[in-house]
């Protein structure tokens, strides 16, 4: 009766093991293998997203490293290539997005820079103007 418990109870505990590794760790290979192959597909000119919200166009790779131009500015920053975590890919015939030119206010309420500006005097309101 002892060596039938025994035999069981070795079961269980290979049944567990099973359990555990097709629903935590196979899942968990597989998407790291599909980032894995994004990252290694990564092209010049791709839009990225890291994983810090950070959103760019890839201008160089590296083995490790990616430089993105964001902002305005175009500015460039360097992210390992750990740090993406999506890729739109961005088709060569498609063309380029016209950047946006500054809209002029037409209602001209802005202070000219050019004179000196002081602030109103706030007076207290009494009673009656309330």
């Amino acid at each position: 009766m002892t060596q039938n418990n025994a035999i069981m109870n070795i079961g269980l505990l290979v049944v567990f093991i099973l359990m555990i590794y097709f629903m935590m760790i196979r899942p968990q290979r597989k998407k790291d293998k599909a980032d894995r192959e994004m990252r290694d597909s990564l092209r010049v000119g791709d839009e990225i997203i890291t994983i810090g919200g950070v959103v760019g166009k890839v201008e160089k790779i590296t083995e490790k490293t990616v430089v993105i131009s964001t902002g305005a500015g175009r500015n460039k920053i360097e992210f390992l290539k750990t740090a993406i975590a999506n890729v739109s890919r961005t088709e060569s015939s498609a063309p380029a997005p016209k950047k946006e030119e500054p809209v002029e206010e037409k209602d001209d309420t802005r202070p000219n820079k050019d004179k000196k500006v002081t602030p109103k005097k706030l007076t207290k309101k009494s009673d009656s103007q309330e």
